[in-house]
C-alpha cells in the first residue's frame, strides 16, 4: 500500500506492507513522522485519515485518549487496508546518520532479577542490529497486545545482543509476564532502533543525565559510548540516578566502575527518596556520591551554576521526567536543542 502523509512542513510517500504498522512503514523508510513512546501511549503520533482505510491492531491502546474524531489514528498501532492519505501536525528532518530501525526477532536469554521488582535480560538478535547510544526498542510478547518500549542498557555497533532492565508495574500485562515462569528463550518481536535520546561521539559539551527507576538504562549505554569515545577526557559528566531506598538501588557496581575509570571528570550521584542514606552505601562505593531527595531537586541543588554548555538526558517515570523539565527549562534555562528524553508510562 502506498501511504502520503501531509504537513505544513512538507510531505512524504512510501510503502506500507501489509500487517505493517504505518509508523514503523514511514520510519524505516527514512522518513522522520513524528511519535515518542511508540507503543500506543503518549497520542504523539496522532494523524488525521484523509482517504483510505485503516485497522488498528489495538483499539483499546491508552493514547486513544488523544483522539478527538473518529478520524483520528495513532500510526503506531493501526495497518493500512488499501493506499491512504493522512495529515499530521509537523514533519521533520530525519538526523543524518542516524540508523534505520526496522522489524527484526530475537529470544530472552540470561534473564535475572536485579532487586525485588527489577529484572534484567538479554535478547539475542537474528540479525545484526546498528543503533545510537540512548535509543530503545519496540518489544512485542505473543499473546500480549501491543509493544512496549525498553532502552537499551548496552552499545555496541553491529550488536547480536541487546540488553534490557525493567521494573514491575501492578497490573502491567507484560512486567507482570517478565516476572512469572517461563521467560527464558522465549521469541520476541522487535522493531529497533527508535527513540530521540541519543549521545553521538564528538558532541562538544557536558553531559548532564537525570534518571529515575529503570530510566538508567538507556543513561548506561550514553555513558559506555561516552566512555569508549574519550568524551570525559574534556568534558564533564554528572549522573543522578533516582531510587526509593537503599533496597531498590541497582547498577551501582557498574556506576562505581564507570566513575572510576574517569574519576576526574565523571560524577555519580544516588539520590534515595524514601530514606536517609544508610553508612553502608558510601562505604561500599567510596566513588559515588549519596544524598537523600527526589532526583531532580538534588540534581537542581547539585548543579547550581554548572548548567552552561550542558547536554542534558531525562529518562524515567512521566513525573519525575515532568519536574526534571521543569527544571532545566525554568531554572538551568537549557535550550530544548540540549534537551534529549524518554518518558515512557
Amino acid at each position: 500500500m502506498r501511504i502520503t502523509v501531509k504537513a505544513r512542513s512538507g510531505a512524504s510517500e512510501f510503502d506500507c506492507e501489509p500487517g505493517e504498522k504505518i509508523l514503523h512503514a514511514g520510519l524505516r523508510s527514512g522518513f522522520a513522522l513524528p511519535y515518542e513512546c511508540g507503543t500506543g501511549t503518549c497520542g504523539t503520533c496522532k494523524a488525521t485519515l484523509v482517504s483510505g482505510r485503516v485497522e488498528s491492531e489495538w483499539p483499546e491502546a491508552p493514547g486513544g485518549r488523544y483522539l478527538k474524531s473518529p478520524a483520528e489514528l495513532l500510526m503506531c498501532q493501526c495497518l493500512a487496508r488499501e493506499d491512504c492519505a493522512l495529515e499530521v501536525g509537523v514533519l521533520k528532518t530525519r538526523e543524518a546518520g542516524a540508523p534505520l530501525p526496522g522489524a527484526l526477532h530475537g529470544h530472552v536469554r540470561g534473564w535475572r532479577r536485579l532487586t525485588h521488582d527489577v529484572v534484567s535480560f538479554d535478547v539475542t538478535l537474528d540479525r545484526p542490529l546498528d543503533f545510537d547510544a540512548g535509543q530503545f526498542a519496540l518489544l512485542s510478547v505473543p499473546g500480549i497486545a501491543g509493544a512496549r518500549a525498553y532502552s537499551m542498557v548496552n552499545f555496541e555497533r553491529a550488536a547480536r545482543r541487546l540488553s534490557f532492565v525493567v521494573k514491575k508495574k501492578p497490573g502491567g500485562t507484560v512486567s507482570e509476564w517478565l516476572f512469572g515462569d517461563g521467560v527464558e528463550g522465549t521469541r520476541l518481536g522487535l522493531f529497533a532502533p527508535v527513540g530521540h535520546a541519543t549521545f553521538h561521539p564528538g558532541l562538544q559539551k557536558h553531559v548532564l543525565c537525570i534518571a529515575g527507576g529503570s530510566g538508567i538504562a538507556g543513561m548506561m549505554s550514553i555513558l559506555q559510548c561516552a566512555g569508549e569515545a574519550g568524551h570525559f577526557a574534556g568534558w564533564d559528566g554528572h549522573v543522578f540516578f533516582g531510587v526509593r531506598s537503599a533496597r531498590d538501588g541497582f547498577f551501582l557496581d557498574e556506576l562505581h566502575a564507570l566513575q572510576a575509570r574517569d574519576p576526574a571528570r565523571l560524577a555519580v550521584t544516588i539520590a534515595l527518596s524514601d530514606e536517609d542514606v544508610p553508612a553502608s552505601l558510601p562505604a561500599a562505593y567510596p566513588g559515588l556520591a549519596f544524598a537523600r531527595g527526589l532526583v531532580h531537586a538534588v540534581a537542581g541543588e547539585r548543579m547550581k551554576g554548572r548548567f552552561a554548555d550542558v547536554r542534558a538526558y531525562v529518562a524515567g517515570p512521566p513525573p519525575m521526567v515532568d519536574a526534571s523539565l521543569r527544571l532545566l527549562l525554568r531554572e538551568a534555562r537549557l535550550s530544548p536543542a540540549d534537551i534529549r528524553y524518554d518518558k515512557f508510562s
